[in-house]
């Protein structure tokens, strides 16, 4: 299948910093899209390291015997331990973290492989129907598993954003890693939160599904999300596959 990709991110309306970052692989190999905390630098330090070290683990270890799945836990573990290493250096950016998503196609395995970290999301668009294919590390995502909380109640929990897993933590202990199904026709959807805290799923899915350029239609999400309030930073990856 071919593919087809872009990405695009904004500060949106309020902030005055942009503290997510994404990252393309120019032969579309992997791409990357990460949310960072931890203040204006601190944040932006933390998104900038984490894509910076998934993207050159895996160029680096492209043509090595390691598994697809092996790859990108690898690639998360260098993530971490590079945002580490800079709380170290920099005390003041201690409290730093970043969520991250990732998604990887190496050849010739038939499948693409996702990793995440944190609540920025994948979604694949198959038709017209929408499937979140990554599960938020949250409390509040936590609290709709045990049933703690229904999905309705947990969009305007005051907890929502409470993250239980992110890189830039020694105690980091789960990275999801997990292979896709996709086809001709599906696009993939790789985004921060600030894109999801302004657009409902069925609008997400909307703007997929018509309009075919990637160009446009990262443009389209960003713009409808800023529309809506554009309260955080909007970070938006698609890739189309077309049967060739």
């Amino acid at each position: 299948m071919q593919r087809f990709f872009a990405g695009l991110t904004d500060p949106g309306l309020l902030r005055t910093s942009n503290q997510d970052a994404y990252y393309l692989d120019k032969l579309g190999r992997f791409f990357v899209v990460a949310d960072g905390m931890g203040g204006h630098a601190g944040g932006q330090e933390a998104s900038r390291l984490a894509t910076e070290a998934i993207y050159q683990y895996l160029d680096n270890h492209w043509e090595s015997t390691e598994s697809p799945d092996v790859m990108l836990r690898k690639a998360f573990i260098a993530a971490n331990d590079a945002i580490l290493k800079d709380q170290y250096h920099h005390p003041e950016r201690a409290d730093m973290g970043t969520t991250a998503v990732a998604v990887m196609f190496r050849e010739p395995d038939s499948h693409p492989w996702c990793a995440h970290v944190g609540d920025s999301r994948l979604y694949r668009l198959r038709g017209a129907k929408l499937d979140q294919i990554t599960t938020d590390h949250t409390w509040v995502a936590k609290a709709i598993e045990e049933g703690e909380l229904t999905v309705d109640e947990s969009k305007h929990h005051p907890w929502r954003h409470v993250l239980s897993q992110c890189l830039g933590r020694e105690d980091l202990n789960r990275i999801d890693v997990q292979s896709l199904d996709v086809s001709g026709g599906d696009r993939l959807l790789l985004c921060s939160d600030g894109l999801t805290e302004e657009l409902s799923d069925p609008l997400i899915a909307t703007h997929l599904k018509s309009i075919r350029s990637c160009p446009t239609a990262v443009e389209s999400l960003v713009d409808a999300a800023k529309q809506r309030g554009g309260r955080d930073n909007i970070t938006v990856v698609v890739v189309a596959f077309q049967d060739e």
